[in-house]
């Protein structure tokens, strides 16, 4: 396959622990993604839904799943229901991902803030005389309006791929970033660490919500050879510092300065091979 287009879900959700990227104002996660839990027999499985999982929700070894800890069920909101969304706290809770982020830049797992709603999260040297655009409180309603589309293209060399993504109901004036996630970034025992979709990886979503964003990469899917590490998810992420980070994704992850908001729901890319340059 050389070329194909591809629709990317709205989220709220990175890897399985944390269970979400955000919080709401009690500290809970407020989840849009795989939720695991238990089926018939009593045997694991996974769903695509909304829920509210409970701040205390057990947290197994890194690999591990366990089901959530349901608090309610947000498929199905009530009429002028809605949710203001946060940031996680740092140290992150609920996570078991063993990654530093930045390492050449910030290892930040020692450093400790609070969470904070969305519209006022923590921006680094940021004063009220700057002008932050983002004023309102972001609610789960504003936050589900994203959708967007993935387009890989293989060069007609094989040796690279670009990747053009377009999407709407996006945060307004917001700063975001896209993250290349790779097979083995969430492996047990020695994984990768994720990185971004190009350098630099940041656009700024519109006055009305619109965001377009494109990337040549090289090689991104390798089919042998030692090395092979290959992209299996773009993930779409809100920055609440408003930041980009060079060649990391973020100082603080996982909902700590990056919020995904839309991404695939599995890997579409498994019939793409590309050839090292």
């Amino acid at each position: 396959m050389r070329r194909a287009t591809f629709a990317l879900s709205a989220t709220t959700q990175g890897p399985a622990y944390p269970p979400s990227e955000i919080m709401d104002e009690n500290g809970d996660f407020v989840v849009a993604g795989w939720i695991p839990e238990r089926g018939p027999g009593g045997a694991l499985v996974r769903r695509w839904r909304q829920a509210v999982v409970a701040k205390d929700t057990e947290v197994p070894p890194f690999g591990e799943v366990l089901p959530y800890k349901i608090v309610r069920d947000l498929d199905r909101l009530g009429a002028g229901e809605d949710l203001t969304l946060c940031t996680l706290p740092t140290p992150l809770v609920g996570s078991n991902y063993p990654m530093t982020f930045a390492p050449a830049q910030r290892r930040a797992a020692a450093e400790t803030r609070p969470s904070r709603p969305l519209h006022d999260a923590y921006i680094p040297d940021a004063r009220p005389e700057d002008g932050r655009k983002v004023t309102a409180p972001i609610g789960f309603r504003q936050w589900m309006r994203a959708e967007g589309t993935v387009t890989v293209e293989i060069a007609a060399d094989a040796r690279s791929a670009a990747f053009d993504l377009a999407m709407s109901g996006l945060i307004p004036d917001s700063l975001y970033t896209v993250m290349a996630l790779r097979e083995h970034d969430l492996r047990p025992g020695n994984p990768t660490r994720p990185g971004p979709l190009g350098i630099p990886n940041a656009f700024i979503a519109g006055a009305d919500g619109g965001g377009r964003y494109r990337a040549v990469m090289p090689n991104p899917f390798p089919t042998d050879g030692a090395g092979r590490n290959r992209i299996v998810n773009v993930i779409v992420l809100w920055m609440s510092t408003q930041m980009s980070y060079g060649g990391a994704i973020g100082y603080y992850g996982l909902g700590g300065d990056i919020h995904a908001q839309l991404k695939l729901r599995r890997d579409e890319f498994a019939a793409f091979a590309t050839r090292a340059p």
